[in-house]
């Protein structure tokens, strides 16, 4: 009886496993996979299928915690030499490397479950979705550009949100995926300035450290520039609406506040800039978006 209960997660096992995994962060991602999806729904038959949107919600949040549990273990060393993530569960002892092992399995489990129940090629390229998200926390440990590993793999949520409906490959999801993608590689480019003299100090690779972070904060502002290019890329491809290109304003003018309130010489407002205006960025956006397709004729 007490070993089948110890193998029963406690619950402040569960709460340092969210804590860990910072579950709440899902935020940035889901809103295009969202967009993706309904989009998809929208060309097929202008239905929304809540079933798969649903599995959607659970591929993203499995896949998503999946990587974020991985990227913390493999970096736990270096997370305990930085002042800044010394704090972290895997480093503090608030969280075993053994249960975040079991957290990372069972989200792994639940996302590809989730992938098999939508349809057969969602289930055939969930591994390859899988790889650069075991790939990125090394990255920083052989190349300058890691942000470009974890963009490709945030790139392929939307991608994979619209396969998930049609089941078939689609040009303008891949178009969705790359925008998507440069954006988070961008304003990680600027998230990583902060641990620049740290990062020189124990070796670990990025531009902020091996450039500097005047560099950094010119290449994030080229990536959002190429990402507002990508989404009226997209908004053209699929001929989308008034509110969709109202929504490209909003998030074209966030973009402009974002690099107003971070600069090489004041980080301040760095945080403010990652979490609030990124946040917004996808929730405005989706929201927009979703209005469009409705008023276009996307049935709820």
């Amino acid at each position: 009886m007490t070993s089948a209960s110890a193998a029963i997660p406690q619950p402040g096992r569960t709460k340092a496993f969210l804590r860990l995994v910072m579950i709440e962060h899902s935020v940035f991602a889901l809103p295009f996979a969202y967009i993706a999806s309904l989009t998809a729904m929208y060309d097929r038959d202008q239905n929304i299928h809540w079933g798969k949107l649903l599995l959607v919600t659970v591929c993203m949040v499995g896949l998503r915690t999946f990587a974020m549990a991985v990227n913390r273990i493999i970096d736990r060393e270096i997370d305990a030499r930085n002042p800044r993530t010394a704090h972290r569960e895997l480093v503090t002892g608030a969280m075993s490397v053994r249960h975040a092992w079991t957290g990372a399995l069972i989200a792994l489990v639940v996302f590809l479950g989730a992938a098999a129940l939508l349809n057969p090629l969602c289930l055939a390229l969930a591994p390859i979705a899988v790889i650069p998200m075991v790939v990125y926390p090394y990255g920083k440990r052989f190349t300058n550009f890691p942000q470009a590993i974890l963009g490709l793999a945030q790139a392929m949520g939307p991608i994979g949100g619209w396969l998930a409906i049609t089941g078939e490959w689609s040009w303008h999801a891949v178009i969705l995926g790359l925008a998507v993608g440069i954006w988070i590689g961008g304003f990680d480019l600027i998230y990583a300035c902060q641990d620049v003299e740290t990062d020189r100090r124990i070796g670990v690779k990025s531009v902020p450290a091996r450039f500097g972070i005047p560099a950094a904060i010119w290449g994030a502002r080229a990536c959002h520039t190429v990402t507002t290019a990508l989404f009226v890329w997209y908004a053209l491809a699929t001929d989308a609406g008034f509110f969709f290109w109202l929504g490209l304003i909003v998030v074209a003018g966030a973009f402009g506040y974002e690099h107003t309130i971070v600069r090489p010489n004041d980080l301040t407002r760095l945080n403010r800039a990652f979490f609030s205006v990124n946040g917004f960025i996808g929730i405005a956006l989706f929201g927009c978006a979703l209005l469009d397709l409705l008023v276009r004729g996307l049935t709820v």
